[in-house]
């Protein structure tokens, strides 16, 4: 693995001397907090450059594991005119708009003083029969919002990882790495979902790419921190 890695031909960083890495922790719907962040870095960065300018115009690499990798793909992947396709002030209204309906509650409406004791075995149940949530609402926004953007296509390099449930190691998804595993060169929708897949919240996910079979789950098993 190390002799592979050795042998990708690192771009050069766009300023100075320096490669500049833009890390995003996992966290499901406490994605909110790296968005509250970015987006006050992104604004003072456009005081001084301009209000078209975007993260990805200022970071030679951007990685995220789990929410932290669809933020990721959302700050990187291009939209219609090769532009980033969301400022970063739009990530934390993405989270409080799709949140509800990525976590839904249980409804309980009308048992009065019981609803706490029956979502609490509501949640128990679930956790013992499979993932509390199937996913379904989650996957179909993420595909809406991406489309066909396949992985070389971002605007700045970039590296998400997800755990193989069946080959029992990560996957990292890295840009870098295209030219030595072009089956790694998948749908950034199907990569957002699969480092996204958390056990007991939601199912595995699996996928198949210029013939490579991928059954994976949340990033998080192997790195939380994608750079650690």
């Amino acid at each position: 693995m190390v002799a592979r890695l050795s042998s990708v031909q690192i771009q050069p960083p766009k300023y100075g001397n320096l490669i500049t890495v833009l890390s995003i922790d996992g966290g499901g719907i406490r994605g909110i907090i790296p968005g509250v962040i970015l987006a006050a870095l992104e604004s003072e960065l456009q005081k001084l450059d301009g209000e078209d300018v975007r993260l990805a115009d200022y970071f030679d690499v951007m990685a995220g594991t789990s929410t932290g990798g669809l933020i990721t793909a959302m700050l990187a992947a291009p939209d219609e005119n090769g532009r980033p396709l969301f400022a970063a002030k739009d990530i934390v209204p993405f989270y409080v708009k799709n949140g509800p309906q990525i976590f839904p509650r249980p409804s309980l409406w009308g048992f009065g003083r019981c609803s706490g004791i029956l979502a609490w075995a509501s949640t128990i149940t679930k956790a013992l029969t499979g993932p509390r949530y199937d996913g379904k609402y989650l996957y179909k926004r993420i595909k809406d919002l991406l489309g066909n953007t396949k992985l070389h296509q971002t605007l700045t390099s970039v590296a998400i990882p997800t755990f193989d449930i069946k080959k029992l190691q990560p996957t990292i998804f890295s840009t870098y790495q295209i030219p030595l595993r072009p089956e790694i060169d998948a749908l950034l929708s199907d990569i957002c979902i699969s480092t996204s897949a958390a056990p007991t919240y939601f199912p595995s996910y699996y996928f198949k790419n210029n013939d490579e079979e991928f059954n994976l789950i949340d990033g998080g098993i192997a790195a939380n921190n994608p750079v650690s």
